[in-house]
């Protein structure tokens, strides 16, 4: 019988993580509560001195949790159930970048693939972006997947879900913050991209781009200049590697 996590009521506001990286991460967080550590014992010298964080730990061998878990590489031998974590509102950070002379926000309009989602939060952690906004009823919540994509990301990068983007964005034009939209249908191509220091960058579904209520709440459309591949049908950016592009732009030109 597979030793999976008990599924109920009172087991939803935990959420299970697994990937070395995104657990070591994870129980180096003061915020979290961790309820229980699944691991291969030719790991456990990895987690030396987290271990303690956990209230039960189980550890079993490679074969053991291959055989009930299944594909070892997705788990990479260590499983955490965790409390999830507590997302600040729209106006928190409005109020935090007051602060700021320099503020990044993504936006990510009908983005679903949570890997992909968590990869973009992979990138954000590095180039001094903490926060992105999706909308809740065109957005994954956040998942076991999005957590190993994120690589440990998922503890330092908000991902706040809103009821309306095109309110979110008006709000934060308000407060000074420019709204660029990045679109592969764009007739618009800069080579040179010049970001200001406050801004939004937005990003739509691979497949659809941008919606038109979207693009029009952005100060500026721009298509990243790429070669196109049109013998092998390779015509566009995956949405993480745009974003990372965007994030890059950015952080060259305000990092501290």
């Amino acid at each position: 019988m597979k030793e999976k996590f008990e599924k109920s009521r009172k087991n939803k506001d935990f959420i299970e993580i697994y990937g070395i990286h995104a657990v070591k991460a994870a129980l180096k967080n003061s915020k979290r509560i961790h309820k229980k550590l699944i691991i291969s014992s030719n790991l456990q010298d990895k987690f030396t001195n987290l271990e303690r964080k956990v209230s039960e730990i189980t550890s079993v061998s490679n074969k053991k949790f291959s055989k009930i878990y299944g594909n070892e590489k997705n788990y990479q031998g260590v499983i955490l159930k965790t409390s999830k974590l507590e997302q600040p509102s729209i106006d928190d950070v409005l109020f935090k970048s007051k602060e700021k002379k320099t503020e990044l926000i993504i936006i990510l309009d009908q983005v679903t693939d949570p890997q992909n989602i968590g990869s973009i939060m992979r990138s954000c952690a590095l180039f001094n972006c903490y926060s992105i906004v999706v909308a809740k009823n065109n957005a994954p919540d956040i998942t076991s997947s999005m957590a190993k994509a994120a690589s440990g990301a998922l503890e330092v990068v908000n991902y706040i879900k809103v009821n309306n983007l095109s309110r979110v964005i008006e709000k934060f034009k308000k407060n000074n913050f420019w709204v660029i939209g990045f679109d592969n249908n764009a007739n618009y191509s800069n080579n040179s991209i010049q970001l200001p220091k406050k801004c939004l960058l937005i990003f739509g579904a691979e497949d659809k781009g941008l919606r038109d209520l979207t693009k029009q709440k952005c100060d500026q459309i721009i298509k990243i200049p790429i070669k196109s591949n049109n013998v092998y049908g390779i015509e566009s950016l995956n949405v993480t590697n745009a974003c990372t592009i965007g994030l890059y732009e950015h952080f060259k030109i305000n990092k501290k």
